[in-house]
């Protein structure tokens, strides 16, 4: 198996996956926020990087997602993945720079960082609101992000409705 193969993230997604893995970073970040148990942040940050990398594959938290929680929200409701890999990206900037902050003495940057990480989480957990897709698509429509990198971002109708498997 060659390196790209073992990089690939999932496309499409299963988007109850998506929202129960973003349900995990806000229990994660929120548990590191509380107790201040601050190699929790480290912890987050290794998991965004993982699911970057690779999806659910890799990650406990996606595997989780995956297998065991989504299942139980009925049939998966597939959406475009390279959206949802770069939300996994902003997401490891945020985890990656508060472990950063953390480990330079910065607890108040780590904080902030940790406490937006838990709003964008929340929205999508909660209200599937990702506010990471929602800037690829404003990103995409700048000509930041070429076409051809979400071909079914531009054409509703190439987007799946639903399957009944979703790779790990």
């Amino acid at each position: 198996m060659s390196v790209r193969e073992l990089l690939t993230f999932p496309n499409p997604v299963n988007e109850k996956a998506a929202r129960s893995v973003a349900g995990g970073v806000v229990v994660l970040s929120l548990l590191t926020l509380v107790t201040q148990w601050w190699w929790l942040a480290a912890l987050l940050a290794l998991g965004f990087a993982l699911r970057v990398a690779g999806g659910p594959r890799y990650s406990p938290l996606g595997r989780l997602a995956v297998h065991v929680i989504a299942p139980r929200f009925g049939e998966a409701r597939l959406v475009p993945g390279p959206p949802k890999r770069f939300a996994q990206t902003v997401g490891l900037l945020f985890s990656g720079g508060a472990a950063i902050a953390l480990a330079a003495g910065a607890t108040t940057l780590a904080t902030v960082l940790l406490a937006v990480l838990v709003v964008f989480a929340l929205l999508e957990s909660a209200l599937g609101f990702c506010a990471g897709c929602w800037v690829f698509g404003h990103l995409m429509r700048l000509g930041v992000i070429p076409e051809e990198t979400c071909v079914a971002c531009n054409d509703i109708r190439l987007r799946q409705p639903q399957a009944t498997n979703q790779p790990a």
